[in-house]
């Protein structure tokens, strides 16, 4: 008897024991809250070159095209008539269907119109748009104690700041209370003194927006 009652105590306690697991596990609370690696890295992705994107593109605006600037033109839904244009010496770039297109002295903006209102002649309905794939028309200059001497290709926007960091910035015999920026405009000299280091303390008004042809000097 006793016997019996052992073999169905035996029989019921793994039973009760894995009744008693799977309740505590249905009872654990889950956190939905908390993203997965993969949907974090797939958020990231998709917002971060949208924001990078509208940043060039906003800095692009009034950039003025020149000679030697490599564009990348695209029209919509038309692949042939698409890719990348260097803008020759004379100014112009070469178009398919279109052929010599003035592009020196516009903004993107402006020869994507350009081209826009030609192309209706052989296209329903063209969209262009013309992005700045390379600038070589631009550059400035640096002379002095600064680590790299010589000219820098500009970017659209580029300031004091910028390209004196582009440069890899100035030398342990940089004497920064003597800078200036050397600048014909107009037909005139000029030579504007720069407060480096009140502009690298946070003072954007001291870090001065660069032209094309600017000499910057650090004695």
């Amino acid at each position: 008897m006793k016997f019996g009652r052992l073999v169905i105590f035996a029989f019921f306690v793994p039973g009760l024991l894995c009744l008693s697991q799977d309740n505590a596990s249905a009872g654990k609370p889950v956190d939905q809250a908390a993203p997965t690696a993969a949907a974090t890295t797939s958020a990231t992705q998709a917002t971060t070159p949208a924001g990078q994107a509208t940043a060039v593109a906003a800095s692009a605006d009034s950039y003025i095209i020149g000679a030697s600037d490599v564009l990348t033109i695209t029209v919509w839904k038309e692949p042939t008539l698409s890719g990348n244009i260097l803008v020759r010496p004379d100014g112009m770039v070469s178009v398919p269907l279109l052929g010599d297109v003035q592009a020196s002295g516009l903004t993107p903006e402006q020869l994507a119109d350009q081209i826009t209102t030609r192309l209706k002649k052989f296209v329903q309905d063209p969209n262009v748009s013309v992005l700045i794939s390379q600038i070589h028309s631009k550059v400035i200059y640096l002379l002095g104690e600064i680590s790299k001497r010589g000219p820098v290709e500009m970017t659209p926007g580029m300031t004091l700041l910028q390209a004196i960091s582009s440069a890899g910035g100035l030398t342990d015999y940089a004497n920064a209370k003597k800078m200036y920026i050397l600048r014909d405009e107009a037909g005139k000299h000029q030579k504007i003194p720069v407060q480096y280091k009140q502009a690298l303390k946070g003072d954007s008004a001291l870090d001065l927006p660069l032209k094309p042809g600017d000499t910057i000097v650090v004695p």
